[in-house]
C-alpha cells in the first residue's frame, strides 16, 4: 500500500543518534520531537514499492537481508522476482496482497535472485544467480539465503489458545498459513530482544508491513521500534518510520523472525 496509514503517520522520523525534528500530530500541526536510537541494525538500501501493494514482500526480504548482514553476509534480494513468480499462484489475490509468511513460502517454491539480477517486474526472471564466482539456480540460492523452516511466524490473539498454531483469518493469508500464538506482552518482549540481538524481524498490522531495524526512545522515555519502510528514501527521514511500543502491542497482526531469534 502506498497511501500513508493515518493510524501511524504520527511517528515518521529517523535519527542516527539523537536528532531534533518536527513530526506530524493529527497529520497537521507540527511539534518538536527528539528520538535517541538505542540500537540501529544494519540494513540494505531503502527500496520503493511504488503503487504495488506488495509491502509484505519488501518487509520480509528486508528482514532476511538484515539477518544476513548481522552474520557478515551481504545479500540484496529482488522483490520483483517474487512478484513475477507469484503470478503462477491460483489463489493469488487480484490486488497482490500477502503476508511475510506468504513470502517465505514463495521463496521455498520458486527461489529468489539478487536485486541486481532483476530490478523491475517487467524484466524476464533469470534462471541463474551468479555470486562470488559461483552459479546457482534460483532455488539453490534461496536455500542459502533462507533455509526451510528457519523462520517462525508469530501472532498474539487473546481469543485463541496460546502456545499453539492458529489461523489468521484475513484475505492476505491466502495460503492459509498458521501462526504460533503467544501473549501480546510476550510477543513485544521477544521482538525487542530479537532486534537488540541484531536479528531481522518482519512486522505487520492489517494495513502495512515493514522490517524492524532498531529501537529508539523519545525525550519522555517512550519506546519505539525503528522500521525500514518501502516507500523510497527521498523523504526527510530517509525512508524509516517510528512505531511506538504501545501501538505494536495493540495492532500487530503478525511477526516473522528466525527460530534462533525467538529462542526455540
Amino acid at each position: 500500500m502506498k497511501k500513508i496509514n493515518p493510524k501511524w503517520c504520527l511517528f515518521v522520523g529517523v535519527t542516527l543518534f539523537t536528532f531534533h525534528f518536527s513530526f506530524l500530530t493529527s497529520c497537521g500541526r507540527r511539534e518538536p520531537k527528539v528520538f535517541t536510537h538505542e540500537v540501529l541494525n544494519r540494513m540494505t538500501p531503502i527500496k520503493d514499492q511504488g503503487n504495488s501493494p506488495t509491502c509484505w514482500i519488501y518487509a520480509m526480504l528486508a528482514a532476511i537481508e538484515t539477518e544476513h548482514l548481522a552474520w557478515g553476509d551481504s545479500v540484496n534480494l529482488s522483490p520483483y522476482y517474487i512478484e513475477k513468480m507469484m503470478e503462477q499462484e491460483p489463489k493469488l489475490l487480484e490486488d497482490k496482497r500477502g503476508m511475510g509468511k506468504t513470502l517465505l513460502n514463495l521463496i521455498q517454491k520458486y527461489g529468489i535472485v539478487s536485486y541486481d539480477a532483476m530490478r523491475t517486474v517487467d524484466t524476464p526472471a533469470p534462471k541463474y544467480v551468479f555470486m562470488a564466482g559461483a552459479e546457482y539456480t534460483a532455488q539453490e540460492f534461496a536455500r542459502s539465503v533462507c533455509k526451510p523452516d528457519e523462520y517462525i511466524a508469530l501472532t498474539a490473539n487473546d481469543e485463541e489458545p496460546y502456545y499453539q498454531y492458529v489461523d489468521i483469518v484475513l484475505p492476505d493469508n491466502w495460503l492459509n498459513d498458521r501462526f504460533y500464538n503467544i501473549p501480546a506482552d510476550t510477543l513485544l518482549k521477544k521482538t525487542e530482544r530479537a532486534v537488540r540481538q541484531h536479528h531481522g524481524v518482519c512486522w505487520e498490522d492489517e494495513d502495512h508491513a515493514m522490517a524492524i531495524v532498531g529501537i529508539a526512545h523519545d525525550e519522555g522515555g517512550k519506546k519505539y521500534f525503528v522500521m525500514k519502510n518501502s516507500w523510497g528514501a527521498e523523504g526527510p527521514y530517509g525512508g524509516l518510520e517510528y512505531i511506538p511500543f504501545n501501538y505494536f502491542r495493540k495492532y500487530t497482526v503478525a511477526v516473522e523472525m528466525t527460530k534462533e531469534a525467538y529462542g526455540y
